[in-house]
C-alpha cells in the first residue's frame, strides 16, 4: 500500500529537556481511516502538526506521500480541521460562503469563484447533509451542524489527506455518532485517507481500520477489536 504518512523515529520538544513526543514511528497508507487517541497533553495535536509540515521534528524525519512533510509540494490536496473550528465574534458567513472559502484556498483564486468551484462547492455541502442550511449564517446552527459545515470546506478543497483534531469537543452524542458515520461515508464514497484525532474514540471505533494511542509515544496501534479491554474505559484514555 502507498504510504500516506511516514515518521520515523520521531522526537520533539516546545522547549530543550521537555519531550511532547519520543521515538514515534508511523505509517499511515493511501485510504485508510485511522482514530489517533490519548489523554489531554500526551501528544496527539503535535504528532498532526508535525506529519502535516506544520512543526519539524526535533529529531527523526516526517514524510507526506514520500516528501519531507515541511516541503511539502501539494499543500493543496491536505484538508485540516483544526480543533474546534470557528468564526470569529458574530461573523454572518454562511454555510455556502464558508464552504466555497474552501475553493478558494485549494486553488489560490482572487475574486470571484469559478463555475466548477461553485459546483464543488454545492457537492460539498450536499455530501456532509447541509442543503437546506447553505444559506443560514454559520453561527446560527448547532455544534454538530457547524462542524460538518468545517469538514465540507476542508471537502471542497478535494482533499487526499483529511485530518480532524478534536471534531466533536463541545458536541453532543448524537451528534458525535452522526459525524463519525459521515466521516465513515466519506471514506467509503471518496477513497480519501482520513486521520480522526480526539482524547476519546467512542463515536468512530465501529468505523476507522486501525486506532493508534498516543502517550508521548506510541503505546498501541492496530484493530480496535485488538485493544486490551482496560483501554475500553473512557477514564483510562483520560488518565
Amino acid at each position: 500500500m502507498p504510504l500516506a504518512v511516514e515518521l520515523e523515529s520521531v522526537s520533539f520538544g516546545y522547549r530543550p529537556g521537555q519531550r511532547v513526543l519520543e521515538g514515534v514511528d508511523l505509517k499511515l497508507g493511501e485510504g485508510e481511516f485511522v482514530a489517533v487517541a490519548g489523554p489531554n497533553g500526551g501528544g496527539k495535536t503535535t504528532l498532526v502538526r508535525i506529519l502535516l509540515g506544520l512543526e519539524r521534528p526535533s529529531e527523526g524525519r516526517a514524510l507526506l506521500y514520500g516528501e519531507p512533510a515541511h516541503r511539502f509540494s501539494r499543500r493543496r490536496t491536505l484538508g485540516y480541521l483544526a480543533q474546534r473550528s470557528e468564526l470569529g465574534g458574530d461573523a454572518p458567513a454562511t454555510v455556502r460562503e464558508v464552504v466555497s472559502a474552501g475553493r478558494l484556498a485549494a486553488g489560490g483564486l482572487i475574486g470571484p469563484l469559478r463555475r466548477r468551484d461553485r459546483e464543488l462547492a454545492a457537492e460539498a455541502i450536499a455530501r456532509v447533509g447541509l442543503e437546506e442550511y447553505a444559506d443560514l449564517p454559520v453561527r446560527t446552527l448547532s455544534g454538530g451542524m457547524q462542524q460538518r459545515a468545517f469538514i465540507a470546506k476542508a471537502l471542497a478543497g478535494e482533499p487526499s489527506l483529511l485530518v480532524l483534531d478534536e471534531p466533536t469537543t463541545g458536541v453532543d452524542v448524537e451528534s458525535q455518532d452522526s459525524l463519525a458515520a459521515l466521516l465513515d461515508g466519506l471514506h467509503s464514497d471518496l477513497g480519501v485517507t482520513i486521520v480522526y484525532v480526539s482524547h476519546e474514540f467512542g463515536a468512530v471505533e465501529r468505523f476507522v481500520q486501525r486506532l493508534v494511542l498516543v502517550r508521548r509515544s506510541i503505546v498501541f496501534d492496530g484493530p480496535p477489536s485488538d485493544l486490551p479491554g482496560v483501554w475500553h474505559d473512557p477514564s483510562h484514555v483520560h488518565a
